[in-house]
């Protein structure tokens, strides 16, 4: 590969950056394939956060509503997600808090209706463990999962031996 410089770098990346939103960590990985030192890398994202082309808040905020919205994902799974891409805690917990219940309820209530067509059980019983396994696969958590689900007695989906 062919070197690339400082200067060429930081165009490249700034244009990337315009077109879309991309975190730090993103920014560095690239700079890491291209094997620019760690003294170039440090200049050429500083100057990246201080041109606002980087800025990983708005980046996880416009995140967790891609994922959420488009890609029908809980907080879990989202939350995954952005530990995956190195966003710092407090920015993901402060980004997530923001999202309300009634935004997953939204998105999870459609997704088991059009799951439960598909879904072939004994009982309802069996019906409804395969419901609640398939959404806590897309990240929601339980309390959201049962709003969405009628049961009659929440204990008996409470399996306290596992």
């Amino acid at each position: 590969m062919k070197e690339i410089t400082e200067k060429e770098a930081l165009l490249r990346l700034s244009a990337l950056c315009a077109q879309g939103e991309h975190c730090q960590w993103e920014m560095l990985e690239k700079m890491c394939r291209w094997e620019l030192d760690d003294a170039s890398q440090a200049r050429i994202m500083a100057r990246l956060v201080k041109d606002r082309y980087v800025d990983d808040e708005r980046y996880a905020r416009a995140f967790v509503l891609d994922k959420i919205r488009y890609n029908k994902w809980g907080a879990r799974k989202v939350e995954q997600a952005l530990w995956q891409k190195h966003i710092d805690e407090d920015i993901r917990k402060r980004v997530l808090s923001e999202v309300s219940d009634a935004e997953y309820l939204n998105v999870l209530r459609p997704l088991l209706k059009q799951k439960q067509r598909s879904v072939k059980a004994q009982s309802d019983y069996e019906r409804n463990q395969k419901l609640i396994r398939f959404a806590l696969g897309r990240g929601f958590t339980f309390d959201i999962i049962r709003q969405c689900l009628d049961v009659e007695n929440e204990d008996e989906y409470l399996d306290e031996s596992v």
